[in-house]
């Protein structure tokens, strides 16, 4: 992944961040699409999971 995508996702984060208002409920499409990029940037899938994903849904 290039730094350039890196920084994309970085920003993506941040501004979903910036959307969350604190009630669980309304936030959590917001916090799976934060969860979703920072497994995307970080390289990470679940464990025992050949398939990217598959162990928590995402």
């Amino acid at each position: 992944m290039s730094e350039i995508q890196l920084q994309e996702i970085n920003e993506q984060i941040a501004s979903l961040e910036s959307q969350l208002t604190g009630d669980m409920f309304a936030d959590m499409e917001i916090r799976d699409q934060i969860h979703n990029l920072k497994m995307k940037r970080d390289g990470v899938k679940p464990m025992d999971s050949s398939i990217d994903c598959i162990g928590c849904g995402s």
